[in-house]
């Protein structure tokens, strides 16, 4: 119950964006959490947590596999993930 609770709010706030150049967030492109679902356990897929520090810290909602990365810190790690890989960032 509670992971199909963290994808509906998932759906609302995931934002798809390819590593091959970087996009503003108003034009990178979205996912739905059914997409999204269908997508996990790729391999081509890397899943980002970008939650503040204190919410992802207080959370027991995590998606198994996603990592989490400061949002405040985006350019220090934007350019170390991986290329060719679809990245998927979130906040709930």
């Amino acid at each position: 119950m509670k992971r199909m609770l963290l994808f509906t709010v998932l759906g609302f706030f995931v934002v798809l964006i390819s590593c091959t150049h970087v996009q503003s967030t108003k034009d990178a492109p979205r996912i739905t959490k059914e997409e999204l679902k269908a997508k996990m356990g790729s391999p081509d897929l890397v899943l980002l947590d970008v939650r503040a520090e204190g919410d992802w810290e207080g959370s027991h909602e995590k998606i198994l596999g996603a990592v989490r990365m400061n949002p405040d810190a985006v350019d220090t790690w934007a350019e170390t993930l991986p290329k060719g890989k679809k990245i998927v960032l979130y906040c709930a």
